[in-house]
């Protein structure tokens, strides 16, 4: 059985911001120190530290709040791609979120990175997940 890494880094991050934590730990794999970074570099983390524990290294999340009590969330995850259902797309054809608002990361032969900066490089590859 495989283990879909972004899946649960982006269902850890929503469960926190839901329950209104401030402090996420997640495991630490390259992919996810590259998501965790773009994330970070976007705004949607305050701060990121990396810690060992016993032979075993974790990212230690701090997130960003910015709704009161009753309102939403700040911060929307949404995966797109999936282990049984890929979902890849050229240069051209990378979706724009809320007009420009929102992030696409995206998984290219240059590593993990963002709609705008894949287009800038025109390159495509499978589209990971929305922010916003």
């Amino acid at each position: 059985m495989s283990r879909d890494t972004i899946a649960e880094i982006i269902t850890s991050i929503r469960n926190a911001d839901m329950d209104r934590k401030r402090v996420v730990r997640i495991a630490s794999t390259k992919i996810i120190e590259n998501f965790v970074k773009i994330l970070f570099r976007e705004g949607f983390i305050e701060n990121i530290r990396k810690h060992r524990e016993k032979n075993k290294y974790f990212l230690v999340l701090t997130l960003r709040h910015k709704h009161k009590r009753n309102k939403k969330s700040f911060l929307n995850l949404k995966q797109i791609s999936r282990p049984s259902l890929r979902i890849y797309s050229n240069s051209q054809r990378i979706p724009r979120i809320l007009g420009g608002m929102g992030v696409v990361i995206l998984s290219t032969s240059r590593g993990i990175m963002t709609g705008r900066e894949a287009q800038l490089e025109g390159i495509g590859g499978e589209i990971l997940c929305y922010i916003w």
